[in-house]
């Protein structure tokens, strides 16, 4: 059993990223809900980002989205985060939202388009350098959505020539993540539909491409802690976009429909050696019906609990049981781990740290969502439209 302070000290370096986009407003693909207080600028996210580091201490930095958190000087924007006690985090790619890319991005069959995406990427590279961000996510929507639509090997070319054109960009300290999606918005064919695609293109890259394991973005019973355990043996798994679904890429919060899972899934993390600052753990997540703040505190929580249920297996317990192919003794280590109530093991953490050891009541005396929703009035809220 692993001894409770061993416990502690791995759950007092926990660190979740949170992501820019989720304190502005989100909601379905019908409609965007504006909710009072909402960010109008980069500026009030890291205000907002700064309170929810505030109140869980396991929240440093904040990943960008760009073009959405554009602004004229980067290198002061990482200085203001750095005065509210964050990082700016992964810097975040956005080629989807353009109309050049109906067609798709890097795979699009127009050289020109191409040029435009790529000129993007590698923008967002020297966004990086400005801001100090080790990390370079892609998420890209190209694929098609009907037979014969384009050449399915050529798109898969072009893929490869302008990753191969990024990550010659990347700094000696910078890094490329790949991330995959199953499908959406292209319902035929994706370009990057599934781990081993994305494995593939970065084995062939090299060391500084890494894959993304967003948990949203698999089929339905996808066994997602077997894709962790295998990415980590083979030194791929760079980043995990945190969050829920029940039919599939819902963005609900981390641990909501599946807390289980999320524990399955930081087991391996914790038994593979990846709880490490070598892996981003970043919430990817539209708080559509929600309160923002609150939402990302309660996401927050929610990895630390499964991190700490995580922590607590008996792996020499398990590993007996294994070998000597005891099932029922295995999976036994396994739930009485999950079973266990870690909530008074987190409130001491955070109560050692200086912390209130409930995060979410703490938030609510502080009054920030009645002082923001009076102040933050006027202007143009942030949001990803609809």
């Amino acid at each position: 059993m692993t001894e409770p302070a061993a416990v502690k000290a791995a759950l007092t370096s926990q660190a979740v990223e949170t992501p820019s986009w989720a304190y502005g407003n989100s909601g379905t693909r019908f409609k965007v809900f504006a909710q009072p207080g909402v960010p109008r600028t980069p500026r009030e996210k890291l205000d907002d980002a700064a309170k929810v580091h505030e109140f869980t201490g396991a929240a440093p930095t904040v990943a960008l989205h760009i073009p959405w958190d554009t602004v004229d000087d980067f290198a002061a924007l990482a200085a203001y985060a750095e005065e509210r006690g964050l990082r700016l985090g992964t810097v975040n790619s956005n080629t989807f939202q353009d109309d050049a890319y109906r067609l798709g991005s890097v795979c699009h069959p127009d050289p020109a388009v191409r040029r435009k995406a790529l000129d993007h990427l590698t923008a967002c590279v020297d966004i990086m350098d400005a801001t100090g961000s080790r990390d370079l996510k892609l998420w890209l929507a190209d694929g098609t959505n009907y037979p014969g639509q384009d050449d399915i090997r050529e798109r898969q070319d072009r893929l490869a020539e302008a990753l191969a054109a990024v990550y010659a960009r990347l700094g000696d300290a910078q890094r490329m993540l790949l991330e995959y999606k199953l499908f959406e918005p292209a319902f035929y064919t994706t370009d990057v539909p599934d781990w081993g695609t994305a494995y593939a293109h970065c084995l062939k890259l090299g060391p500084k491409a890494q894959v993304v394991v967003d948990t949203g973005h698999h089929a339905p019973g996808t066994n997602i802690e077997f894709i962790v355990a295998t990415l980590l043996r083979e030194r791929r798994l760079g980043a995990f976009d945190f969050n829920s679904r029940f039919y599939a890429d819902d963005d609900l919060m981390v641990g909501a429909a599946d807390p289980f899972q999320l524990f399955r899934i930081m087991y391996e993390v914790v038994r593979g050696g990846g709880f490490t600052p070598d892996i981003a753990f970043m919430l990817d997540q539209c708080h559509n019906i929600e309160a923002k703040i609150p939402a990302i505190i309660r996401s927050v929580m929610n990895v630390q609990e499964a991190t700490a249920k995580a922590l607590l297996v008996d792996r020499n317990a398990l590993a007996a049981a294994q070998r000597s192919g005891d099932v029922l003794a295995a999976n036994a280590v396994l739930m009485d781990a999950y079973n266990t109530d870690v909530r008074p093991l987190l409130a001491e953490v955070r109560e050692e740290q200086g912390l209130d050891p409930d995060p979410m009541a703490a938030y609510r005396r502080s009054g920030w969502a009645e002082r923001t929703a009076a102040e933050r009035v006027g202007g143009r809220q942030a949001g990803w439209g609809a």
